[in-house]
């Protein structure tokens, strides 16, 4: 039995490290929602969901790291800049399992501010500790009106789920996916030149499906795998 468990645990191990089966079970989760070519030309809003910065790190040394998921506020800041009139709505305080660092949205403040957006078009949603959080604390917040358009940045592997519980939260967004993980075309195979990353990437689609089941098995969505309706 415990050569059974040995001999499964490393080939689970080579499957993960050596081939891309990651990227294969990551492509429908970024493929759900294609970007559209261009925001509504009366953008409301934008509305950027924390897991983009290291919240240990900007605690200590201020400032606002990114890290690997950062492309949400660097893809905010693009869509800033092209509509001056949308207000950008950052929110992210600290997440169920690791309650520490710094909330998202006091560090986005500042990459908003040092990066040149007026004050005054930043509206932050500092105690959301996880997506759906996000999703009913911001839509208290902005209280959308029927015809204002708001725009959703998040990570194209957590769109799914993110348009699920907005959906959940009676909170109509435009989905805007950044952060790709993957080209869209992959299939499986080996991969013998990235192993830490091929883990990576399995861990996160594996995690990320788990909580599209769990959130649907419990009724925080409505499908399995949310997709355009």
């Amino acid at each position: 039995m415990s050569r059974t468990a040995i001999l499964l645990a490393i080939a689970v191990l080579f499957v993960s490290a050596f081939t891309n089966l990651g990227y294969v079970l990551v492509q429908p989760l970024e493929e759900a929602f294609k970007r559209p070519a261009a925001a509504p030309p009366d953008l409301t809003g934008i509305i950027v969901l924390g897991g983009g910065m290291d919240a240990k790190v900007n605690e200590v040394r201020g400032g606002y790291e990114l890290n690997r998921a950062g492309d949400r506020f660097v893809e905010a800041l693009r869509l800033a800049e092209l509509y001056p009139a949308a207000k950008i709505v950052v929110t992210g305080g600290l997440s169920d399992i690791e309650q520490s660092g710094e909330p998202e949205a006091v560090a986005g403040k500042r990459f908003f501010l040092d990066m040149g957006v007026a004050e005054d078009r930043l509206v932050l949603e500092s105690a959301a500790r996880n997506t759906e959080e996000n999703a009913g604390l911001t839509r208290a917040l902005v209280d959308p009106k029927p015809g204002e358009s708001w725009l959703l940045i998040t990570s194209a592997f957590h769109m799914p789920r993110s348009i699920g519980l907005f959906r959940k939260a009676d909170f109509d967004v435009v989905p805007w996916p950044t952060d790709y993980r993957g080209t869209g075309t992959e299939t499986f195979g080996i991969t013998l030149h990235q192993p830490a990353e091929n883990v990576t990437v399995m861990t996160l689609a594996i995690r990320e499906w788990i909580g599209l089941a769990a959130y649907y098995l419990t009724g925080k969505i409505d499908q399995l795998l949310p997709g355009p309706e």
